[in-house]
């Protein structure tokens, strides 16, 4: 009796997996999301022609571009972004909560570790370099030729100034 309870509960089981499966199968599969902000569950392909390119929030200095390759940065989940920095451009050392996973992939990103920003500690990592910068570690950049480079990890990210200062959201004397 006991063995026969066993087969009808792995055919039960087993007919019910089946048919899940066949119905999945059979639903339309899903499309590159229009905003490139996806699920795990969902696939995500972006040609350089569906790069969405926006103004970076107010907390990075003037100028920086960022466009999201998936996922919700401000979330506790993984994501991409891409960033794209001016000729000129200079990041005041700053961290992060969370590490940072940075691919260069245009133009030359100069980046050090510390508190104080010195341009003859920063090491030139040219297109196609690729570093990670664990999280709370203070760093600065700064960049020559208009620059892209893709970041990613795990959210929530956040952008933490070393010098309170150098938060371009305050106004100019204000502390935070």
């Amino acid at each position: 009796m006991n063995r026969t309870w066993k087969s009808s509960l792995f055919v039960v089981v087993a007919a019910g997996t089946t048919l899940a499966l066949m119905s999945a199968s059979q639903e339309p599969k899903a499309a590159v999301p229009q905003d490139a902000k996806a699920t795990p569950q969902v696939p995500v392909m972006v040609t350089p022609d569906d790069v969405k390119w926006v103004d970076a929030p107010p907390k990075f200095p003037a100028g920086l571009k960022m466009a999201v390759m998936s996922g919700d940065s401000s979330k506790a989940e993984m994501f991409t972004l891409r960033l794209k920095a001016p000729a000129n451009y200079k990041i005041p050392p700053h961290f992060h909560s969370t590490a940072e996973h940075i691919t260069i992939v245009s133009g030359t990103m100069h980046v050090a570790i510390g508190d104080t920003f010195d341009a003859a500690k920063c090491k030139a990592l040219p297109a196609g370099s690729y570093g990670v910068i664990p999280a709370k570690t203070h760093h600065f950049a700064y960049i020559k030729e208009e620059t892209v480079m893709q970041v990613s990890g795990m959210g929530p990210f956040d952008l933490n100034w070393v010098n309170p200062a150098d938060d371009p959201t305050l106004k100019a004397g204000e502390k935070k």
